[in-house]
């Protein structure tokens, strides 16, 4: 298979792009319209506004790794105690539990 061009590429997904960006616009948009929004953003919106606005700035270089580094920058830090922060029960305990139901 041969690979496409950049410039096919371009022309196969420009109206695609085209709509997602005047989607993101119209939601920074309305965020910016909301009533209250004089009053500056604090705490968790405050937080999720500037990812936002870093997203933005990733996307606007020419690294080759945009994607990779916009899922980086909305995904959490691997934590390997990750069962316990979110109550939930060790991967082995779920087996022996089964297994103790079926004795």
């Amino acid at each position: 298979m041969k690979p496409r061009s950049s410039e096919t590429i371009l022309d196969q997904s420009y109206l695609e792009t085209r709509a997602k960006l005047l989607e993101i616009a119209a939601i920074l948009d309305r965020i910016d319209r909301a009533k209250g929004s004089q009053r500056k953003l604090s705490g968790d919106a405050a937080n999720r506004r500037e990812q936002l606005t870093e997203a933005i700035n990733l996307l606007l270089g020419e690294s080759p790794d945009r994607a990779e580094q916009i899922q980086k920058l909305f995904s959490r830090q691997y934590d390997p105690d990750w069962r316990a922060a979110f109550d939930l029960m060790p991967e082995h305990a779920s087996t022996s539990a089964s297994e103790s139901r079926e004795s």
